[in-house]
């Protein structure tokens, strides 16, 4: 039994009315300790980390407003990497709880509220719902906590990350992401098997079977490449000399080498056509003066 089916056993068992219920921590010393993010709402601090059945040296406790990750390189997720890679966190668990305030306020309930407070709507972001992350299902926010923490490359793909609901009247566990299986499936992808020399792996089996006498070529020839290049020139040829009454040097026929025609090409690019020109610097702002300093007016 992995460490956190051990704890929902015993938490489970806890409710129920076993008074034996409990855990070991010294059978999971290879998985401790457990990095948990809860809600800041006070009424969790009986809980944790009893609801667990972890002593609180094994306990990492870091809480923000409705357990809530925006995206995987913010803050909270600096947080939790250093807590896996400086405090030697083993497992990660999500855990929201019912009846979260968080997930029942609306937006115009927190306008009211920041305006008792003396903050003015303009004073606060653009987009409530998105800057407070307001949620209405409190299940559906651990999972999406869940897996922006999985997806993040700030942590490692042996770390389990869990998702757990807490009854708040209860005290009861839901287990609502199992991390093991994200784990456990990532493992099996890495070892799966190679083909063999010799064996066609299923992706390839739809190209086949495949005959090189059936691919189709260009019709063109080199020889014919070679003459449009030749009439592409004297076109060019005749413009320069109808834009500046200057004779140009004909440029045919082209040598017979493909390097020679290349730098044929080359030359006459580089005489008769314009070099774009010099990159001009930036233009360099002016200083701008520093202010005097403000000074108190004294009163009379």
């Amino acid at each position: 039994m992995r460490l956190f089916e051990a704890i929902i056993d015993a938490n489970h068992r806890a409710v129920a009315g076993d008074k034996e219920a409990g855990l070991h921590p010294a059978d999971y010393e290879t998985e401790l300790p457990v990095i948990a993010l809860t809600c800041i709402d006070p009424r969790l601090n009986a809980f944790f980390p009893n609801a667990l059945a972890l002593p609180a040296d094994q306990f990492i406790w870091l809480r923000n407003a409705g357990n809530i990750i925006f995206d995987p390189m913010s803050s909270m997720m600096r947080t939790l990497a250093l807590a896996c890679a400086v405090k030697g966190g083993k497992e990660i668990a999500i855990i929201g709880h019912t009846d979260c305030l968080v997930g029942k306020t609306t937006t115009l309930q927190l306008l009211d509220r920041f305006k008792e407070l003396g903050v003015e709507r303009h004073l606060l972001p653009e987009n409530l719902n998105e800057f407070f992350g307001l949620f209405s299902s409190e299940r559906q926010n651990v999972i999406k906590s869940c897996d922006i923490v999985r997806h993040s490359p700030l942590i490692g793909p042996k770390i389990p990350v869990h998702g757990l609901l807490l009854n708040i009247e209860t005290g009861e566990l839901d287990w609502v992401v199992n991390g093991y299986q994200t784990v456990d499936t990532l493992a099996s992808r890495l070892h799966e098997p190679i083909s063999p020399a010799g064996t066609t792996p299923d992706l390839m089996k739809s190209m086949l079977p495949f005959h090189l006498g059936e691919m189709k070529f260009p019709e063109a020839k080199i020889g014919e490449l070679a003459t449009k290049a030749q009439e592409w020139l004297s076109a060019q040829t005749g413009k320069i000399e109808a834009t500046t009454g200057e004779t140009v040097q004909d440029v045919t026929p082209v040598a017979q080498s493909a390097e020679a025609f290349a730098k044929n090409v080359a030359e006459f690019a580089q005489k008769h056509w314009p070099k774009p020109p010099a990159a001009q610097p930036p233009p360099v702002p002016p200083k701008i003066p520093i202010p005097p300093p403000i000074r108190p007016i004294k009163r009379r």
